[in-house]
């Protein structure tokens, strides 16, 4: 009798002191939920988006996993969310960056090859046929000042010509003379060999052509003793105290281009020479074989070091004034179908959400669309995040939506 005496006493004690306790805590009735033991759903455990009302298998032949009422509703809250606290985001190293607007920096690494100046390039052909009595530059490649005598030219009809001017100074007639010595000047006679002729008044047997400019000889298509036409190429005078470089830019890249655009150059053959210049001018046709949009770049060649078919590597600094909406280069996920970035939430939470890319540049990517200005994505350890989160994302719907679930 006595013991049970003491039993009801111990009893009477807990529910006392039970009752104390739950009026002295505040409990959020809200809260309390029932769960239910039946299942939703069934899911494939590889793909969030294979559903059935029934246990199966799923494409891959495993067995589809049951999903209840309270794994459904957290899903609805926050698809695709991941929560990591914050001993996990340190060991992870998470690193963040906030979408900016700023101008987009692009480089573009390319080959060219040095050429003459083409506003400079002077192609020497005879007006009357004739041969070639003595040719005074014997290779390509040699300088030449302007005045000097590049070939000695015997033509009949230069003869038939001088006589003519001398018949009309014999004669006094200014006008025949006007006339016979414009006709001279039109068949490349120099003024000066017409002045000499004019004193001396004996026709010569071959006329001397001059060089029309400083520069070297290229294309040297004549040797002494060759029969010539009007049609002939006998050879070029280029200058080389400015050189154009022609180089080839992949078709994915030529948007970004711009007449202005700053160059930098390095040959092979001088290590450690660098050149400065700029995008002079991007040709409209596209090389159908290479896939290719040829840019012409402009150098200045004081000290003649660039020649003429050198091999150079060009970088090209493109990228336009305009800033656009920017995050790191590395903190998007390129797959084959879609491009995807991991969004920091705030307070350990991370959801990968698609974005639409513009120009990928040095260090940052353009972003047209799925982000705004100030939010934060994760540069760094993001891979991990987005494999958790794309599990039961639905970015089909996000696209839908327009929008993203926080």
């Amino acid at each position: 009798m006595k013991n049970s005496g003491i039993f009801v006493l111990a009893l009477l004690l807990g529910v006392i002191a039970t009752t104390a306790y739950f009026n002295g805590q505040s409990v959020d009735r809200s809260q309390v939920t029932v769960a239910s033991n039946e299942a939703l759903y069934w899911q494939a455990p590889m793909d969030a988006n294979y559903r059935r009302d029934e246990p199966g298998l799923s494409p891959m032949g495993m067995p589809l996993v049951p999903v209840y009422e309270a794994q459904a509703a957290r899903k609805i809250k926050g698809a695709g969310v991941v929560t990591i606290t914050p001993q996990v985001e340190n060991n992870l190293g998470v690193r963040t960056a906030v979408v900016a607007f700023k101008p987009l920096d692009i480089v573009i690494n390319t080959v060219g090859y040095v050429g003459f100046d083409e506003d400079r390039l002077i192609h020497i052909h005879p007006r009357v046929e004739g041969w070639v009595e003595q040719l005074f530059v014997k290779s390509e490649g040699e300088s030449v000042q302007a005045g000097q005598p590049l070939y000695a030219l015997y033509s009949p009809k230069l003869v038939a010509a001088q006589e003519e001017f001398v018949l009309a100074l014999q004669r006094g007639n200014r006008r025949l003379i006007g006339s016979a010595e414009e006709r001279l000047l039109t068949l490349q006679v120099a003024q000066t060999q017409i002045n000499a002729l004019r004193k001396s008044r004996k026709p010569t047997k071959a006329i001397i052509v001059p060089s029309p400019q400083d520069g070297v000889i290229a294309n040297l298509g004549v040797r002494e003793g060759m029969f010539v036409k009007p049609g002939t190429a006998l050879m070029s005078v280029g200058g080389l105290d400015e050189v154009w470089v022609t180089a080839q830019v992949f078709e994915r890249q030529a948007g970004v281009l711009a007449e202005g655009d700053q160059v930098s150059m390095s040959l092979d053959y001088l290590p450690g020479r660098q050149w400065r210049g700029q995008v002079d001018y991007i040709y409209p046709i596209l090389d159908n074989l290479t896939r290719t949009v040829r840019v012409r770049l402009r150098f200045a060649n004081t000290d003649a070091l660039l020649k003429p078919n050198m091999f150079a590597q060009v970088i090209i600094h493109s990228g336009g004034a305009q800033p656009t909406l920017q995050v790191p280069r590395e903190a998007v996920i390129r797959t084959g179908s879609q491009n995807r970035v991991v969004l920091a939430l705030g307070d350990g939470r991370f959801k990968s959400v698609a974005v639409t890319l513009g120009h990928i540049g040095t260090s940052e990517a353009e972003i047209l669309d799925g982000l705004k200005a100030g939010d934060r994505v994760v540069s760094s350890a993001h891979f991990l995040l987005d494999s958790e989160s794309s599990i039961d994302s639905d970015f089909q719907r996000m696209a839908v939506s327009g929008g993203r679930d926080e």
